[in-house]
């Protein structure tokens, strides 16, 4: 459990990749992180050591977010773990499958879509009160950088469709909850050093791709007490890519 007025952080989808790179930043600024994952349970308790040899506070939690029941009982074990309170919510869950549309099933649309938006609108509807109770509730929404934009895609329709779908509930949590004091932004990376199938560097703006710590920085900012004025926006963190 953690202390009386430790902030408590929920990260979704941090067992590995840029969740878990956020669950060890927030950690590091003084953070309980509540480390949320699907399958990588081996992966999540690497992250949870690593926090926890840095002087930090974490534990692991898994539900399949797609449900409505499993986010509710992840909560539960969130407030019995760690305490009655929520400070923030990342929604960075979500798997991208690189399937073409001609080959796409009802199993890799459904994966895609559902690992993002509907991921995020569950557990964000189940943290809410949480949040509120906190006065100053944030929700980072993790999105794409192609997000705002209504056009086509070669790969993981689902998906893309599903982060789109992202934005969108980030704009209507963040008109719903602003009275709450609960602020709701999306931070939309480009390639990452970890993404699948990247560009030439040539072709990115910046001239290379995306680290962990450009995303931290953009949420960093907004987590920050001084941004509780900012709601509803989208921070695209991606070099120039995707500027058309």
């Amino acid at each position: 459990m953690s202390g009386k007025n430790q902030k408590i952080a929920l990260v979704t989808g941090a067992g590995r990749g840029l969740g878990s790179e956020l669950a060890i930043r927030l950690a590091g600024e003084g953070y309980t992180v509540a480390i949320h994952y699907r399958t990588s349970c081996d992966e999540a308790l690497s992250v949870r050591e690593k926090i926890i040899q840095q002087g930090g506070c974490a534990e692991i939690f898994c539900a399949d977010l797609s449900l409505p029941e499993k986010c509710a009982r992840l909560v539960s074990e969130v407030i019995d773990s760690l305490g009655n309170r929520l400070d923030l919510l990342i929604n960075n869950a979500g798997v991208y499958e690189p399937v073409p549309l001609e080959s796409m099933g009802s199993l890799e649309w459904f994966t895609g879509f559902h690992s993002t938006a509907t991921a995020a609108f569950l557990i964000t509807k189940a943290s809410l009160q949480l949040l509120r109770q906190s006065g100053s509730g944030r929700i980072i929404n993790i999105g794409d950088s192609s997000a705002d934009r209504a056009t086509a895609r070669d790969m993981a329709l689902g998906y893309h469709i599903g982060k789109t779908g992202v934005w969108m509930l980030t704009r209507s949590f963040a008109r719903t909850e602003a009275p709450h004091g609960v602020t709701v932004n999306m931070v939309s990376p480009g390639y990452l050093e970890n993404s699948v199938q990247t560009p030439e560097i040539e072709s990115i703006p910046a001239g290379r791709l995306g680290t962990f710590e450009d995303i931290w920085a953009a949420v960093k900012f907004l987590i920050d007490e001084n941004s509780s004025y900012i709601t509803g926006t989208n921070i695209m963190v991606s070099g120039g890519w995707n500027l058309r």
